[in-house]
């Protein structure tokens, strides 16, 4: 039986502590008509099924909690429990289908069957429908979502064969024998750190790293000033879409100097302050503190679906009003993190977490979240998705537009997912504390022209599309 690391598991014990929040994240991918049935798209997804065995398992707990929660197969697996279909109403555009996924994303997942949904949607313009893939956080990150869309899609219009599939549950663990397990690794924790120690002390590099990196992780979870968009979330979810030529976020980049991904969070910042201001609010300097995951993916991990991140806390410049100063400002503040080795710091903390004993540290997560964060009040990813265009059944994917999930008293989340030559922003938003969900991926498109604009002109010319797509 393979075990969640305790990184995968806080995003269920996250979910167990506020009642209100759904740590499910997705992407939906646009596509030409016209929509398969439902049989014919069941048919697809059940010729994958062996290349995805969490697929058709569950989580299970330990008893007492002694050991990390291990996925064992569904019995009573039931495709048809885990495909819906549905059909958005006249005139089918981007604010229904928005509407759509923030209902979708609002609903907790059902523990007792695998962690997954496929919802596909019908009623797109120009006879167009959609793909919802809706997975827990527990099950996989964004950058491991990408192998999902390689194994569920063709690179060409030719429908790939189905895979043979031989497979059988295997029989589970009853609670004494994962008992027993758990406390077999515990009694192994003395040897692994004893190893641990010893190649801290033979290769110190990453060690040092990571401790000259702490103060300034630490200082990332100093209080932010309040304001409306950090405090208590409900269960409702909006949701909002902007879109960029992925060629004129790259020119505007190499203009200014800078990143791709800092040219998206200095728009993010443009549109925050927007919105602090339309709601009569200082946008002062300590305002907003994003949450910026980082994969640590190495190139050999990307066919493992797992949570592998690491994160910068980076304080947004909504203090400043030239969009010009604002980049510039996130360039110098994540170059600053990188510099301080905060990605180290708390990758280190994620990996001292998987050599420490499992109670432990669930204890001190579940105490931590039952703790009111005052430091973060968004999260932003940035997602680099597949190059080449990619179909389904023989369809064409136009657009994927991304998802993130919040909570932990975050009410304000943008994520941007890169496919083929287009960047597409999701916004989430809470319902009720933030309900200005289209304003702000309004404001977000607003603030990426302008960022073109103000580029000297001279320097504007289009890099790689590889360079285009470095993340933060």
């Amino acid at each position: 039986m393979d075990q969640l690391s305790p990184l995968d598991t806080s995003f269920l014990d996250a979910e167990d502590e506020d009642p209100h929040v759904s740590l499910a994240i997705s992407s939906t991918a646009v596509l030409d008509g016209p929509a398969p049935g439902l049989q014919e798209f069941a048919a697809l997804i059940r010729g994958r099924l062996p290349l995805v065995p969490r697929y058709r398992q569950r989580v299970r707990r330990v008893p007492f909690n002694l050991g990390r929660p291990v996925w064992v197969d569904d019995p009573g697996f039931d495709l048809d429990y885990h495909l819906r279909r549905t059909a958005l109403p006249a005139p089918g555009g981007d604010a229904e289908l928005a509407n759509l996924v923030g209902r979708v994303m609002s609903q907790r997942m059902d523990r007792d069957h695998p962690l997954w949904e496929d919802w596909l949607i019908e009623g797109l313009p120009q006879g167009r429908w959609a793909l919802l893939s809706k997975v827990h956080h527990c099950l996989l990150d964004g950058i491991s979502g990408n192998e999902l869309y390689r194994i569920i899609c063709d690179t060409g219009p030719e429908p790939g064969a189905p895979v043979p599939d031989p497979w059988t549950p295997e029989p589970a663990a009853g609670a004494l024998g994962l008992s027993l397990g758990a406390l077999g690794d515990l009694a192994r924790f003395p040897l692994d750190q004893a190893r641990l120690l010893w190649a801290t002390l033979r290769d110190p590099g990453p060690a040092g790293e990571t401790a000259a990196g702490l103060a300034v992780l630490a200082e990332g979870f100093l209080p932010a000033t309040e304001t409306s968009l950090l405090g208590p979330v409900g269960q409702a979810r909006r949701y909002a879409i902007a879109r960029a030529p992925l060629a004129q976020l790259a020119e505007t980049a190499h203009a200014h100097g800078v990143t791709v991904n800092d040219v998206y969070l200095a728009a993010v910042a443009g549109a925050l302050r927007r919105l602090l201001l339309s709601r009569g609010e200082e946008p002062d300097p300590y305002a907003v503190r994003t949450l910026v995951p980082v994969s640590t993916r190495r190139a050999d991990q990307h066919d493992r679906l797992d949570n592998r991140l690491s994160a910068l806390l980076v304080q947004l410049p909504v203090e400043l009003a030239d969009p010009v100063a604002r980049v510039a400002a996130v360039h110098q503040r994540i170059a600053g993190l990188r510099a301080a080795h905060e990605v180290e710091a708390t990758a280190g903390l994620i990996d001292l977490a998987d050599h420490e004993p499992f109670a432990a540290v669930s204890l001190l997560i579940r105490t931590a979240l039952r703790l009111p964060q005052r430091a973060l009040s968004t999260v932003t990813t940035n997602v680099p998705g597949p190059r080449n265009g990619l179909y389904i059944l023989g369809r064409p994917i136009r657009e994927i537009l991304p998802y993130v999930p919040i909570g932990d008293r975050m009410r304000v989340g943008v994520a941007a997912f890169t496919y083929t030559d287009q960047a597409a922003f999701g916004v989430t938003t809470d319902q009720v504390a933030v309900p200005e969900a289209g304003d702000l991926a309004g404001w977000l498109a607003q603030e990426l022209t302008a960022l073109h604009e103000t580029a000297p002109r001279g320097k504007r010319r289009r890099r790689s599309a590889t360079t285009a797509r470095r993340p933060a």
